[in-house]
Protein backbone atom coordinates (compact mmCIF):
# COMPACT_ATOMS: atom_id res chain seq x y z
CA UNK A 1 0.00 0.00 0.00
CA UNK A 2 1.36 3.42 -0.93
CA UNK A 3 2.08 5.63 2.07
CA UNK A 4 -0.02 8.82 2.24
CA UNK A 5 1.82 12.09 1.73
CA UNK A 6 2.65 14.04 4.87
CA UNK A 7 0.71 17.28 4.77
CA UNK A 8 2.32 20.46 6.05
CA UNK A 9 0.12 22.17 8.69
CA UNK A 10 -1.30 25.59 7.86
CA UNK A 11 -0.29 28.54 10.08
CA UNK A 12 -2.80 29.55 12.76
CA UNK A 13 -2.13 33.31 12.70
CA UNK A 14 -3.66 35.37 9.88
CA UNK A 15 -2.00 38.46 8.38
CA UNK A 16 -4.34 40.70 10.38
CA UNK A 17 -3.35 38.85 13.54
CA UNK A 18 0.34 39.14 12.68
CA UNK A 19 -0.09 42.90 12.27
CA UNK A 20 -1.92 43.28 15.58
CA UNK A 21 0.57 41.12 17.49
CA UNK A 22 3.60 42.82 15.94
CA UNK A 23 2.30 46.27 16.83
CA UNK A 24 1.57 45.15 20.40
CA UNK A 25 5.11 43.82 20.72
CA UNK A 26 6.60 47.02 19.29
CA UNK A 27 4.63 49.12 21.76
CA UNK A 28 5.94 47.16 24.74
CA UNK A 29 9.47 46.74 23.34
CA UNK A 30 9.30 42.97 22.96
CA UNK A 31 11.13 40.61 20.63
CA UNK A 32 11.41 40.61 17.65
CA UNK A 33 10.50 44.31 17.47
CA UNK A 34 12.86 45.62 20.15
CA UNK A 35 13.94 49.15 19.22
CA UNK A 36 11.39 49.63 16.43
CA UNK A 37 9.22 52.76 16.49
CA UNK A 38 5.51 51.80 16.66
CA UNK A 39 4.81 54.59 14.16
CA UNK A 40 7.12 52.87 11.67
CA UNK A 41 5.39 49.57 12.35
CA UNK A 42 1.99 51.10 11.54
CA UNK A 43 3.38 52.75 8.40
CA UNK A 44 4.90 49.52 7.10
CA UNK A 45 1.76 47.51 7.75
CA UNK A 46 -0.32 50.08 5.87
CA UNK A 47 1.65 49.01 2.77
CA UNK A 48 1.28 45.26 3.31
CA UNK A 49 -1.89 43.65 1.99
CA UNK A 50 -0.83 40.01 1.58
CA UNK A 51 1.47 37.31 2.90
CA UNK A 52 3.84 37.78 -0.03
CA UNK A 53 7.38 37.84 1.37
CA UNK A 54 8.68 40.36 -1.14
CA UNK A 55 5.79 42.70 -0.39
CA UNK A 56 6.72 42.45 3.28
CA UNK A 57 10.38 43.15 2.54
CA UNK A 58 9.58 46.11 0.29
CA UNK A 59 7.33 47.81 2.85
CA UNK A 60 9.89 47.60 5.63
CA UNK A 61 12.86 48.33 3.39
CA UNK A 62 11.26 51.59 2.24
CA UNK A 63 11.38 52.79 5.84
CA UNK A 64 14.94 51.52 6.23
CA UNK A 65 15.93 53.39 3.07
CA UNK A 66 14.57 56.59 4.57
CA UNK A 67 16.66 56.17 7.71
CA UNK A 68 19.73 55.34 5.61
CA UNK A 69 19.27 58.58 3.67
CA UNK A 70 19.08 60.43 6.99
CA UNK A 71 22.28 58.79 8.22
CA UNK A 72 20.46 57.01 11.06
CA UNK A 73 22.14 53.66 10.51
CA UNK A 74 21.04 52.14 13.81
CA UNK A 75 17.35 52.54 13.01
CA UNK A 76 17.97 51.52 9.42
CA UNK A 77 19.64 48.29 10.57
CA UNK A 78 16.78 47.42 12.90
CA UNK A 79 14.13 48.03 10.26
CA UNK A 80 16.02 46.15 7.53
CA UNK A 81 16.49 43.27 9.97
CA UNK A 82 12.75 43.02 10.41
CA UNK A 83 12.32 43.31 6.64
CA UNK A 84 14.25 40.02 6.25
CA UNK A 85 12.73 38.41 9.38
CA UNK A 86 12.65 35.62 10.31
CA UNK A 87 14.88 34.33 7.50
CA UNK A 88 15.40 35.60 3.93
CA UNK A 89 13.33 33.07 2.00
CA UNK A 90 12.67 35.34 -0.99
CA UNK A 91 14.68 37.63 -3.26
CA UNK A 92 13.30 40.74 -1.56
CA UNK A 93 14.13 39.45 1.89
CA UNK A 94 17.63 38.54 0.72
CA UNK A 95 18.15 42.12 -0.46
CA UNK A 96 16.85 43.39 2.87
CA UNK A 97 19.32 41.15 4.70
CA UNK A 98 22.26 42.58 2.75
CA UNK A 99 21.03 46.09 3.50
CA UNK A 100 20.78 45.16 7.18
CA UNK A 101 24.40 44.00 7.27
CA UNK A 102 25.59 47.13 5.47
CA UNK A 103 23.58 49.40 7.77
CA UNK A 104 24.94 47.68 10.87
CA UNK A 105 28.53 48.08 9.73
CA UNK A 106 27.85 51.75 8.95
CA UNK A 107 26.39 52.15 12.45
CA UNK A 108 29.45 50.49 14.03
CA UNK A 109 31.77 52.84 12.13
CA UNK A 110 29.74 55.91 13.04
CA UNK A 111 29.67 54.94 16.72
CA UNK A 112 33.38 54.16 16.74
CA UNK A 113 32.99 50.57 17.87
CA UNK A 114 36.27 48.63 17.73
CA UNK A 115 34.58 46.13 15.41
CA UNK A 116 36.59 44.08 12.92
CA UNK A 117 35.01 41.86 10.27
CA UNK A 118 37.01 38.65 10.39
CA UNK A 119 37.09 35.87 7.79
CA UNK A 120 38.38 32.47 8.88
CA UNK A 121 39.24 29.91 6.15
CA UNK A 122 37.01 26.86 6.54
CA UNK A 123 36.67 23.87 4.23
CA UNK A 124 37.15 25.90 1.06
CA UNK A 125 34.87 28.67 2.25
CA UNK A 126 35.06 31.14 5.14
CA UNK A 127 33.52 31.78 8.52
CA UNK A 128 32.51 35.44 8.80
CA UNK A 129 32.37 37.00 12.25
CA UNK A 130 32.63 40.26 14.16
CA UNK A 131 35.52 40.66 16.58
CA UNK A 132 35.42 43.41 19.21
CA UNK A 133 38.47 43.72 21.44
CA UNK A 134 38.78 46.22 24.32
CA UNK A 135 41.35 48.92 23.58
CA UNK A 136 44.39 49.00 25.81
CA UNK A 137 44.06 45.43 27.12
CA UNK A 138 47.10 43.29 26.35
CA UNK A 139 45.39 39.89 26.68
CA UNK A 140 41.63 40.16 27.02
CA UNK A 141 39.03 37.55 27.92
CA UNK A 142 36.65 36.92 25.03
CA UNK A 143 33.07 35.65 24.75
CA UNK A 144 32.20 33.71 21.60
CA UNK A 145 28.55 34.51 20.81
CA UNK A 146 26.37 32.39 18.51
CA UNK A 147 23.15 33.60 16.88
CA UNK A 148 19.93 31.62 16.69
CA UNK A 149 17.30 30.81 14.11
CA UNK A 150 16.39 34.45 13.44
CA UNK A 151 18.96 36.47 15.41
CA UNK A 152 22.22 37.31 13.68
CA UNK A 153 25.81 38.18 14.53
CA UNK A 154 24.86 41.84 14.20
CA UNK A 155 22.39 41.52 17.09
CA UNK A 156 25.02 39.81 19.22
CA UNK A 157 27.75 42.32 18.41
CA UNK A 158 25.47 45.14 19.58
CA UNK A 159 24.41 43.21 22.68
CA UNK A 160 27.95 42.35 23.80
CA UNK A 161 29.57 45.71 22.95
CA UNK A 162 28.90 47.17 26.45
CA UNK A 163 31.18 44.51 27.96
CA UNK A 164 34.12 46.23 26.27
CA UNK A 165 33.98 48.71 29.16
CA UNK A 166 34.76 45.78 31.47
CA UNK A 167 37.79 44.79 29.42
CA UNK A 168 35.97 41.86 27.78
CA UNK A 169 35.98 41.19 24.05
CA UNK A 170 33.47 39.31 21.93
CA UNK A 171 33.46 37.28 18.73
CA UNK A 172 30.01 36.95 17.14
CA UNK A 173 28.84 34.46 14.52
CA UNK A 174 25.75 33.33 12.64
CA UNK A 175 24.83 29.71 13.37
CA UNK A 176 24.88 27.06 10.62
CA UNK A 177 22.08 27.53 8.10
CA UNK A 178 21.71 31.26 8.76
CA UNK A 179 23.23 34.60 7.76
CA UNK A 180 26.74 34.29 6.36
CA UNK A 181 27.49 30.87 7.87
CA UNK A 182 29.40 28.66 5.41
CA UNK A 183 27.43 25.46 6.15
CA UNK A 184 23.92 24.32 7.01
CA UNK A 185 23.02 22.08 9.93
CA UNK A 186 24.28 18.57 9.46
CA UNK A 187 26.21 15.95 11.43
CA UNK A 188 29.17 17.55 13.20
CA UNK A 189 28.37 21.11 12.12
CA UNK A 190 29.68 22.37 15.49
CA UNK A 191 33.16 21.91 13.96
CA UNK A 192 32.64 25.36 12.45
CA UNK A 193 32.81 26.90 15.92
CA UNK A 194 35.73 24.71 16.98
CA UNK A 195 37.62 26.10 13.99
CA UNK A 196 36.71 29.62 15.09
CA UNK A 197 38.02 28.91 18.60
CA UNK A 198 41.25 27.59 17.04
CA UNK A 199 41.60 30.93 15.26
CA UNK A 200 40.76 32.92 18.37
CA UNK A 201 43.18 31.27 20.79
CA UNK A 202 46.01 31.62 18.26
CA UNK A 203 45.80 35.41 18.61
CA UNK A 204 48.32 37.09 20.85
CA UNK A 205 45.78 39.52 22.33
CA UNK A 206 43.43 36.85 23.79
CA UNK A 207 43.64 35.42 27.30
CA UNK A 208 43.25 31.78 26.30
CA UNK A 209 42.46 30.78 29.89
CA UNK A 210 39.38 33.03 29.82
CA UNK A 211 37.41 32.19 26.69
CA UNK A 212 33.66 31.81 27.28
CA UNK A 213 30.68 31.14 25.02
CA UNK A 214 27.05 32.21 24.67
CA UNK A 215 24.20 30.82 22.58
CA UNK A 216 20.51 31.69 22.76
CA UNK A 217 17.50 29.79 21.41
CA UNK A 218 18.82 27.55 18.61
CA UNK A 219 22.18 29.09 19.41
CA UNK A 220 21.78 27.43 22.80
CA UNK A 221 21.86 24.07 21.05
CA UNK A 222 25.36 24.83 19.81
CA UNK A 223 26.27 26.17 23.24
CA UNK A 224 25.38 22.79 24.79
CA UNK A 225 27.32 20.90 22.12
CA UNK A 226 30.39 23.08 22.57
CA UNK A 227 30.18 22.93 26.37
CA UNK A 228 30.95 19.24 25.83
CA UNK A 229 33.21 19.30 22.77
CA UNK A 230 35.25 22.34 23.89
CA UNK A 231 35.07 21.94 27.66
CA UNK A 232 38.86 22.07 27.97
CA UNK A 233 39.06 25.44 26.21
CA UNK A 234 35.97 27.19 27.61
CA UNK A 235 35.87 28.73 31.07
CA UNK A 236 32.09 29.04 30.98
CA UNK A 237 29.07 28.64 28.73
CA UNK A 238 25.62 30.28 28.82
CA UNK A 239 22.88 28.35 27.02
CA UNK A 240 19.62 30.30 26.88
CA UNK A 241 16.52 28.25 25.97
CA UNK A 242 18.50 25.42 24.36
CA UNK A 243 16.61 22.81 22.34
CA UNK A 244 17.94 19.44 23.49
CA UNK A 245 15.72 16.46 22.68
CA UNK A 246 11.93 16.76 22.57
CA UNK A 247 12.20 20.00 20.56
CA UNK A 248 13.49 17.83 17.69
CA UNK A 249 10.67 15.29 17.83
CA UNK A 250 8.26 14.82 14.93
CA UNK A 251 5.47 16.27 17.07
CA UNK A 252 7.39 19.47 17.74
CA UNK A 253 8.39 19.69 14.09
CA UNK A 254 4.68 19.73 13.19
CA UNK A 255 3.86 22.15 16.01
CA UNK A 256 6.42 24.66 14.74
CA UNK A 257 4.04 25.48 11.90
CA UNK A 258 1.21 26.45 14.24
CA UNK A 259 3.17 28.05 17.10
CA UNK A 260 1.86 31.51 18.04
CA UNK A 261 4.49 32.43 20.64
CA UNK A 262 6.70 32.90 17.59
CA UNK A 263 5.39 35.77 15.46
CA UNK A 264 5.14 33.87 12.16
CA UNK A 265 6.80 31.30 9.86
CA UNK A 266 8.61 29.32 12.56
CA UNK A 267 8.20 26.07 10.64
CA UNK A 268 9.38 27.44 7.29
CA UNK A 269 12.34 29.12 8.98
CA UNK A 270 13.31 25.87 10.72
CA UNK A 271 13.15 23.91 7.48
CA UNK A 272 15.60 26.31 5.85
CA UNK A 273 18.38 25.42 8.30
CA UNK A 274 19.11 21.84 7.34
CA UNK A 275 21.06 20.01 4.71
CA UNK A 276 18.84 17.58 2.83
CA UNK A 277 15.47 19.15 3.66
CA UNK A 278 13.42 19.87 0.54
CA UNK A 279 9.93 19.24 1.93
CA UNK A 280 7.90 19.11 5.11
CA UNK A 281 8.16 15.31 5.06
CA UNK A 282 11.97 15.61 4.95
CA UNK A 283 11.89 17.94 7.94
CA UNK A 284 9.72 15.65 10.05
CA UNK A 285 11.97 12.73 9.15
CA UNK A 286 15.33 14.39 9.73
CA UNK A 287 14.62 16.53 12.80
CA UNK A 288 14.87 13.75 15.45
CA UNK A 289 18.37 12.88 14.23
CA UNK A 290 19.58 16.20 15.65
CA UNK A 291 18.51 15.52 19.23
CA UNK A 292 21.44 15.82 21.62
CA UNK A 293 20.39 12.44 23.01
CA UNK A 294 20.58 10.88 19.55
CA UNK A 295 23.96 12.52 18.97
CA UNK A 296 25.41 11.40 22.29
CA UNK A 297 25.95 14.75 23.99
CA UNK A 298 23.54 14.39 26.92
CA UNK A 299 25.24 13.19 30.08
CA UNK A 300 28.78 14.04 28.98
CA UNK A 301 31.08 16.28 31.09
CA UNK A 302 30.72 19.97 30.29
CA UNK A 303 32.43 23.26 30.90
CA UNK A 304 30.82 25.31 33.72
CA UNK A 305 27.35 26.31 32.53
CA UNK A 306 24.46 28.66 33.17
CA UNK A 307 21.20 27.54 31.59
CA UNK A 308 18.43 30.15 31.21
CA UNK A 309 14.85 29.16 30.42
CA UNK A 310 11.15 29.87 30.82
CA UNK A 311 8.83 27.21 32.17
CA UNK A 312 6.07 28.27 29.75
CA UNK A 313 8.25 28.15 26.62
CA UNK A 314 6.27 26.65 23.72
CA UNK A 315 9.25 26.53 21.33
CA UNK A 316 11.63 24.62 23.61
CA UNK A 317 9.89 22.45 26.23
CA UNK A 318 11.09 22.89 29.80
CA UNK A 319 11.60 19.12 29.82
CA UNK A 320 14.54 19.64 27.44
CA UNK A 321 16.18 22.05 29.88
CA UNK A 322 15.52 19.74 32.83
CA UNK A 323 17.01 16.81 30.90
CA UNK A 324 20.19 18.77 30.22
CA UNK A 325 20.48 20.01 33.80
CA UNK A 326 19.89 16.62 35.41
CA UNK A 327 22.19 14.59 33.17
CA UNK A 328 25.84 13.86 33.79
CA UNK A 329 28.14 14.56 36.73
CA UNK A 330 29.04 18.19 35.99
CA UNK A 331 27.16 20.67 38.22
CA UNK A 332 25.34 23.39 36.28
CA UNK A 333 23.69 26.64 37.30
CA UNK A 334 20.18 27.57 36.17
CA UNK A 335 17.91 30.60 36.01
CA UNK A 336 14.35 29.46 35.35
CA UNK A 337 11.45 31.91 35.10
CA UNK A 338 8.29 30.08 36.14
CA UNK A 339 6.13 32.58 34.25
CA UNK A 340 8.50 33.02 31.32
CA UNK A 341 8.17 31.92 27.74
CA UNK A 342 10.90 31.39 25.18
CA UNK A 343 14.33 32.67 26.33
CA UNK A 344 12.81 33.08 29.81
CA UNK A 345 11.19 36.34 28.73
CA UNK A 346 7.81 37.71 29.69
CA UNK A 347 5.81 40.67 28.38
CA UNK A 348 6.23 42.99 31.36
CA UNK A 349 9.35 42.67 33.52
CA UNK A 350 11.79 40.10 32.18
CA UNK A 351 12.26 41.25 28.60
CA UNK A 352 15.36 40.23 26.65
CA UNK A 353 17.56 43.25 27.50
CA UNK A 354 16.71 42.87 31.19
CA UNK A 355 17.67 39.19 31.27
CA UNK A 356 20.92 39.98 29.51
CA UNK A 357 21.76 42.83 31.90
CA UNK A 358 20.66 41.19 35.16
CA UNK A 359 21.35 37.50 34.56
CA UNK A 360 23.72 36.82 31.66
CA UNK A 361 26.17 39.69 32.10
CA UNK A 362 26.78 39.23 35.87
CA UNK A 363 27.41 35.51 35.34
CA UNK A 364 30.01 36.21 32.66
CA UNK A 365 31.64 38.96 34.74
CA UNK A 366 31.94 36.61 37.69
CA UNK A 367 33.28 33.73 35.63
CA UNK A 368 35.72 35.77 33.60
CA UNK A 369 37.19 37.28 36.77
CA UNK A 370 38.57 33.79 37.43
CA UNK A 371 41.28 31.81 35.67
CA UNK A 372 40.22 28.50 34.13
CA UNK A 373 40.56 25.76 36.72
CA UNK A 374 40.48 28.11 39.73
CA UNK A 375 37.65 27.86 42.32
CA UNK A 376 34.72 30.20 41.82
Amino acid sequence: MQQAAVEQPAPLRTLAEVKAEALARAERGSYPLIGLDPADVRSAFDAIASNDRDEWAAAWSAIGDRYTAQGDHLRAWRVYSFARWPVPLSAGKQRAYRKAVDAFLAYARAKGLPLEVIRIPFEGREIVGYLQMPPGVARAPVIVAIGGLDSRKEDLAERFAPLLANGIGSLSFDMPGTGEAPIKIGPGAERMFSRAIDWLVARGDVDTARVALYGGSFGGYWACKLAVAERERLIGVVAQAPPVHEAFSAGYARGNFTNTEYLFELGDAMMSLYDGVESYADYVRISPEHSLVAQGFVGKPTAPMLVIAGALDTQVPISDVELWLRSGNTPKEAWIHGGGGHMGRDAVTWRDPVIFARVTTPWFLRGLSQTKGSPA
